[in-house]
C-alpha cells in the first residue's frame, strides 16, 4: 500500500526582531480543505438505501451519506460512531448510548427510537431486506430513553456489535422509512423512496444521481463532528478499463477503481500518480448452482475444481497480487484456520471423478459474469481448463444488476463472483454464502443445503466460547472444502490509481472509502 503522511496543521513561529517586528508563518489550513474530487468506477450502485442492497458499488456510496453505531478503523478495531459506548446488560442484552445533537441530513434528531425504527425495518420480512440475515439473531431493539437503546438477541451472539459496524446497519431518517412504507403500500419496490432520497447523517449528503452515469455527493456542513475537507465527491461510472486509466493520467479523475492487474505499470510510470494497495478480506470464487444438475453432484463439483490451477489465476489474471484461497476465509479473520487443505490441482484425478460421475464425455455448460474484465478473464482461463476435461463451456457477460438479480433466483449453472468479510468474523464469512437458510439474494447463490454444515454454523455464531468458536469454524471449513460448493480461487488485494494531488485518501480491507480527512492539494 502506497504510504501517505497524514497532513497536520503546522504554525511555524518566527522570532521577532528587537523592533518588534513580529511574523507568522501562514498555516496550509485552508490548503487542506476543498476540492471536487473525481472517482471513475466500474461499475454504478445497484441503490443507496443500505437496507435493500448488498453490493460493493453501493456501499462505497452509501457509506459516506449513512453511518451506523460503530465502525472498523483501519487497525480492524471497533471505534464510536453514532454510539458513544455500549456494554452487555446480560448474556441476550447490548445497551448502547448515542451521540447526543446529531442530526439527520432532512434536519431531524438521531434518537433511540430512530434506531428502533431501523433496525423493525432490517427485519421486516415485507421488506425482505438482503442485509436481514446480519440481524436476524436481534429477537428487539428497546427504547430504554431518548438517548439509550438496548438490543436483545434470540440466542448468545459473539459477534453482534461487529455486525453492528456493517454499512448494512446504517441509520436513515424516521421521515424516510415513512416514506418509503408508504410508496412500498403503493406499489412500489422496498427501498424505492430512499434509495432515490438518501437521508442519512455521514459527512456528505447526497444531491443527485444520474443512473449509469454518476453519483454526486457535497460536503454536509451540519455534520455532528469534523466536516468533510472535500466539497463534493462524485462517483463516474466507467466501465472501460483503460478508458479509467486514460482519466487518471490525464486529470479527468482523482481515483481509479479498479485498476486491473495488467495496467500496473502503467499507473507505476505515471509522474503524478501512483498505485494505492490495500490488502483485503474478501474472497474471490466460482460458484456452482448446487440444486441444478449436474452440479447437484458432488464429484462433478470436485472434478471441476480438480481442473483449474488457482496459482496460475493468481498469476496470469491478477499480476501476482493477492493469494490463492485455500477454503472460504481469508487470513486475518477470525476462524481463519491454515491447516485446511485445499483440494488439489489434478488434471488425471478430475477426469476420473467426472467419469465416475457419469460424464465420460463431459458436457455442456454456462459460466456467468458480470463485466468486470478479471472475472471474463477468469472465465475464460476455466473454460480453458473445462475443455481440457471435456466440459464444453459458454460464458455469458451480463450487466451487475442483471447478474445480481439472475444469480440469486438460481438461473445459472456456474457464476463467478466475490464476497467480503468486513466484521472480520467467521460467521459474516460463512453464515450467508453456505447456510441453508440464506439462499439466493442473501448471500448463499450457490444454493447449497448441508445439515452437519446448517449444525456448525449456528453452533459457532450462538457459542460465545471463542476457543469453541474456532472449533466449530475449522470443522465447517474441512466440510465445505470437501463439500465444494464453490471454487475457492483468490484473495483480493484491492489496486487503485490515485493522483499525487489527493492527500489523506484511505480505504478498509472491505473497498469502503474513508474520505473524511481526504483533500485536493
Amino acid at each position: 500500500m502506497r504510504t501517505r503522511t497524514k497532513w497536520k496543521r503546522l504554525l511555524t513561529p518566527v522570532i521577532a526582531t528587537l523592533a518588534g517586528l513580529a511574523l507568522v508563518a501562514q498555516a496550509p489550513a485552508a490548503q487542506a480543505r476543498g476540492g471536487d474530487l473525481i472517482a471513475a468506477m466500474l461499475s454504478d450502485a445497484v441503490a443507496l438505501d443500505p437496507h435493500t442492497t448488498n453490493d460493493v458499488p453501493s456501499s462505497i456510496v452509501a457509506y459516506n451519506i449513512f453511518e451506523s453505531l460503530v465502525m472498523f478503523d483501519l487497525n480492524n478495531e471497533l471505534q464510536p460512531v453514532l454510539a458513544t459506548a455500549w456494554h452487555n446488560v446480560d448474556d441476550l442484552t447490548v445497551e448502547f448510548t448515542l451521540r447526543q445533537g446529531v442530526k439527520f441530513h432532512d434536519g431531524s434528531d438521531l434518537t433511540a427510537a430512530v434506531v428502533k425504527a431501523n433496525f423493525d425495518r432490517l427485519l421486516d420480512p415485507e421488506i425482505a431486506s438482503p442485509r436481514g440475515f446480519l440481524f436476524s439473531m436481534i429477537d428487539e431493539v428497546i427504547v430504554v430513553d431518548d438517548l439509550t437503546v438496548q438490543f436483545k438477541t434470540k440466542f448468545p451472539f459473539a459477534p453482534l456489535v461487529a455486525h453492528l459496524a456493517h454499512s448494512g446497519g446504517a441509520l436513515t431518517s424516521l421521515a424516510a422509512i415513512e416514506r418509503d412504507y408508504e410508496e412500498v403500500a403503493n406499489g412500489r419496490n422496498p427501498g424505492s423512496y430512499i434509495s432515490s432520497n438518501p437521508i442519512g447523517t455521514g459527512y456528505f449528503k447526497f444531491e443527485s444521481w444520474v443512473p449509469g452515469s454518476e453519483i454526486k455527493l457535497v460536503r454536509n456542513e451540519n455534520y455532528w463532528g469534523e466536516n468533510a475537507k472535500l466539497d463534493s465527491v462524485t462517483f463516474k461510472v466507467v466501465p472501460e478499463s483503460l478508458t479509467r486509466v486514460s482519466e487518471l493520467e490525464t486529470g479527468f479523475a482523482h481515483i481509479i477503481d479498479p485498476v486491473m492487474p495488467s495496467d500496473m505499470s502503467r499507473i507505476n510510470r505515471m509522474p503524478d500518480a501512483s498505485l494505492y494497495r490495500k490488502s483485503s478480506t474478501s474472497l474471490a470464487y466460482l460458484g456452482f448452482n448446487a440444486q441444478k444438475a449436474p452440479f447437484d453432484d458432488v464429484d462433478v463439483r470436485r472434478a471441476i475444481s480438480m481442473a483449474v490451477n488457482k496459482d496460475d489465476i493468481v498469476a496470469g489474471v491478477y499480476n501476482n497480487t493477492g493469494i490463492a484461497a485455500v477454503g472460504p476465509i481469508a487470513p486475518g479473520v477470525f476462524g481463519f484456520d491454515e491447516s485446511i487443505n485445499s483440494i488439489p490441482y489434478d488434471m488425471d484425478q478430475a477426469r476420473a471423478l467426472l467419469a465416475e460421475a457419469g460424464f465420460p464425455n463431459g458436457f455442456s455448460t454456462t459460466i456467468w459474469t458480470n463485466d468486470n474484465p478479471s472475472r471474463i478473464q477468469i472465465a475464460e482461463y476455466v473454460q480453458s481448463k473445462l475443455s481440457d476435461l471435456g466440459v464444453r463451456a459458454s460464458i455469458e457477460v451480463l450487466e451487475w444488476g442483471a447478474y445480481l438479480q439472475n444469480t440469486a433466483a438460481g438461473q445459472h449453472d456456474m457464476f463467478i463472483l466475490g464476497w467480503s468479510t468486513p466484521t472480520l468474523d467467521a460467521d459474516y464469512a460463512m453464515y450467508a454464502l453456505f447456510h441453508s437458510s440464506q439462499q439466493g439474494a442473501a448471500g448463499n447463490r450457490s444454493f447449497f443445503s448441508d445439515p452437519e454444515v446448517d449444525r456448525l454454523l449456528d453452533a459457532g455464531r450462538e457459542e460465545t466460547d471463542q476457543n469453541l468458536r474456532l472449533q466449530f469454524y475449522k470443522e465447517a471449513q474441512e466440510l465445505l472444502v470437501e463439500k465444494a460448493p464453490m471454487m475457492y480461487l483468490w484473495h483480493q488485494e484491492y489496486l487503485l490509481g490515485v493522483s499525487d494531488s489527493v492527500k489523506n485518501f484511505e480505504m478498509l480491507p472491505t473497498n469502503i472509502y474513508l474520505l473524511q480527512d481526504t483533500y485536493i492539494d
